[in-house]
């Protein structure tokens, strides 16, 4: 770990990577020029195995045959707790559905109608993600909600039959996000497409932007742990080693008011790297990681200045602390609200924003999936109150046209 001073507490910077946004935009117009055939190839180069069909009914059925009791039990389980907190989401969005008495506006949510879940399957495939991200969709009304996974496992394919999938393609990369983006013969175009993956499925998702919608794009994991001696040091470190074994990028911070508390945090990382069974990934990442000792003041406006994805309070005041804390992706209060609860079953969303973005958004949610969309009724008095005002705004901007369009309705203009 770095000892850093707090003012040089930072992130690593993102940097473009050219060749890699130049192979993914080839692929992407490969796949709008190509449809089915390129994707059937990219696949095959890349995962081994051919097909852009969705998964048929016995092979999910396989899927759930194959799994061992306790973990179909446990996915039934996790999807049961983020759908009970997706659908209080949804509840505090129907309170914003508005609709104005004197001036005849209002505000309607709707959902869209179609959503793209990337769920990875690299080193690590994610069933949880599909959970993460097919239910949300699903509970706000999504009606049609595909999932692509690559070389899925049946744990990741029950995990999306379970959240709702109306239909899981065996296909990944930036392949996957071109198909769903602009549709193919065999796979639908969406509305917008969420959820984790790699580099080259974030630039995709990047490069597609403005034909769909996407959620965010995110970067490696991310945690900031902020503990005083209260802390155990024991699950200071295995916090921090859970983010790290993410990828060799993935950042961590700890921030303490007690430099005794680094020092313990520091014992047990060595104790604990040396019980992993692969530790190249999680050393990595902690070599990297930062350090420092601050005053609890200073250790919040470190938070709220870096933002991260998670963000840990483990110490005595930490619901006063809580309140302070204005920029993260998620927070989790106390020394019992371990991180990795967030990562699986607890209700909360584990696809969050990095690189600073928790500072302008937070995790995914329900809201992502419903267009928030206006109205307006008026009968001839209520609009006879703000047309003049509409007419004289349109002449300030110098559109006349548009002040025509006004007057026309109060005068009957030619």
């Amino acid at each position: 770990m770095i000892r850093c001073d707090p003012e040089q507490m930072t992130r690593k910077p993102r940097l473009p990577d050219r060749a890699l946004q130049t192979q993914v935009r080839d692929i992407i117009d490969d796949v709008r020029a190509r449809g089915d055939a390129a994707v059937d190839e990219y696949t095959l180069r890349f995962d081994g195995r051919k097909g852009t069909d969705a998964l048929k009914p016995q092979e999910i059925r396989d899927a759930f045959s194959s799994l061992d009791r306790q973990t179909l039990t446990d996915l039934k389980e996790a999807a049961a707790r983020i759908e009970a907190f997706a659908r209080s989401q949804m509840q505090a969005a129907e309170s914003l559905r508005l609709s104005g008495s004197g001036t005849g506006s209002g505000t309607t949510m709707l959902p869209i109608n179609s959503v793209g879940c990337y769920v990875p399957g690299g080193r690590y495939p994610l069933p949880s993600s599909a959970l993460m991200s097919v239910i949300p969709a699903r509970v706000a009304g999504v009606a049609d909600i595909t999932v692509c996974t690559p070389k899925p496992t049946p744990a990741t394919v029950v995990a999306a039959s379970l959240a709702g999938a109306t239909r899981i393609l065996p296909i990944g990369g930036a392949q996957a996000i071109a198909a769903m983006a602009y549709g193919t013969a065999d796979i639908p175009r969406v509305e917008k497409i969420v959820g984790p993956g790699n580099a080259y499925v974030t630039e995709a998702k990047r490069q597609v932007f403005g034909e769909v919608d996407i959620d965010m794009l995110a970067g490696p994991s991310e945690l900031m742990i902020i503990a005083d001696n209260s802390a155990e040091p024991s699950c200071i470190a295995a916090d921090l080693l859970a983010q790290a074994e993410h990828d060799e990028d993935a950042q961590v911070w700890l921030v303490a008011t007690d430099d005794e508390v680094i020092s313990e945090v520091t014992r047990c990382l060595e104790r604990q790297l040396t019980a992993l069974p692969d530790t190249r990934v999680a050393r990595s990442a902690m070599v990297k990681a930062q350090v420092s000792v601050v005053d609890t003041d200073s250790a919040v406006t470190i938070a709220n200045r870096i933002a991260p994805e998670h963000l840990e309070l483990q110490a005595r005041n930490a619901e006063a602390m809580a309140a302070r804390c204005r920029a993260y992706g998620s927070l989790f209060i106390g020394a019992w609200s371990a991180e990795v609860l967030g990562d699986y079953c607890a209700g909360p969303n584990h696809i969050l924003p990095t690189g600073g973005a928790g500072a302008y958004r937070g995790g995914l949610s329900v809201m992502d999936f419903l267009a928030v969309r206006t109205w307006l009724r008026l009968d001839e008095r209520q609009a006879r109150e703000v047309l003049p005002l509409a007419e004289r705004l349109a002449r300030v901007e110098g559109l006349d046209a548009h002040a025509k369009a006004a007057g026309r309705r109060l005068r009957q203009d030619p």
